[in-house]
């Protein structure tokens, strides 16, 4: 029943409206698409291709080698 403040819609006025949103698949498609990309993070995490290499020490500094540690106190 309409009311008289607002006007009676029509399935044509409907289909124009741009915010008249179809959420039945757009929750479909977000759930399909969280389920592709949580199932593909699982498999790169896994995967034996793709290590985490750990981190190599970086050689040592040539200038630091040539300063020799003085004791504490001294100038």
């Amino acid at each position: 029943m309409a009311t008289p403040t607002e006007p009676a819609m029509g399935e044509a006025a409907r289909a124009k409206d741009p915010f008249n949103y179809d959420y039945e698949s757009l929750r479909l498609a977000g759930l399909i698409l969280s389920i592709v990309m949580f199932v593909l993070g699982v498999l790169i995490a896994l995967s034996k291709k793709f290590k985490c290499k750990k981190a190599e020490p970086s050689p040592p500094d040539p200038r630091s080698q040539a300063k020799t540690p003085t004791p504490a106190g001294s100038a």
